[in-house]
């Protein structure tokens, strides 16, 4: 089982909508918080390699039932011949912290929220490592997760049915397509033998919400990969 290592507190505060270096009671709450979620929250992740494959109808992965449809995902796909499929979370301990402590403190939620968000992308681009020190890809592309886009995102469903993330790591999504537990990811990482451009390009630079997003004028969302 994954261990979580100390969560980073610049990442949680810019999902506080912080801009700029957190003033001492973020700080304080974070640093209240930080053991606290760390200690409580039980990540997990599963994954499968599948081939890729294109047609007039949209990317087709192997084993995945429903066909990812949009422009966005085509281009991020681009020239991969494999794809990793990824679904990671940090378990139902999350939802159950944040609203306990909800109950007698609503800054102090929205902090250990954003210390479970500030999680989640650990455990992902761990997983991304450990995945990748088993799987060949000279070149791969960052995450992208049903919903980024023009990527919809009731295929959450599909993700999860090809992976089996119910029972092996208890991943469920609502008929409105949300993930229970919340605090979790759905994404695919492309494979190719060359670089591409999704893969030369990644984050802000990429997503089609630049320009529009709180994030992107402090710094970006924090994700790497």
């Amino acid at each position: 089982m994954m261990t979580l290592e100390p969560l980073l507190k610049a990442e949680a505060a810019r999902y506080m909508g912080v801009k700029g270096e957190p003033d001492e009671a973020v700080l304080a709450l974070l640093d209240k918080y930080e053991p606290i979620v760390r200690v409580k929250l039980r990540p997990a992740y599963v994954y499968r390699e599948a081939a890729v494959s294109f047609t007039a109808e949209g990317v087709h992965i192997a084993g995945m039932n429903a066909v990812l449809t949009g422009e966005d995902v085509r281009r991020h796909l681009a020239g991969c011949g494999r794809a990793v499929l990824l679904a990671a979370t940090v378990s139902a301990e999350a939802d159950k912290l944040i609203r306990q402590t909800a109950v007698t403190d609503m800054a102090a939620a929205l902090a250990v929220d954003c210390l479970c968000s500030a999680a989640v992308e650990q455990v992902c681009e761990r997983a991304e490592e450990e995945i990748f020190s088993e799987v060949e890809a000279p070149y791969r592309t960052w995450r992208f997760s049903p919903g980024y886009g023009d990527l919809p995102i009731a295929l959450q469903r599909d993700f999860l049915l090809a992976l089996n993330a119910q029972r092996r790591i208890g991943l469920t999504v609502t008929e409105s397509s949300l993930l229970v537990p919340s605090k979790s990811v759905t994404a695919i990482i492309g494979i190719s033998e060359e670089p591409s451009e999704s893969e030369l390009k990644r984050g802000c630079e990429s997503c089609n919400m630049r320009g529009r997003c709180a994030f992107s004028e402090s710094g970006g969302c924090g994700r790497k990969n």
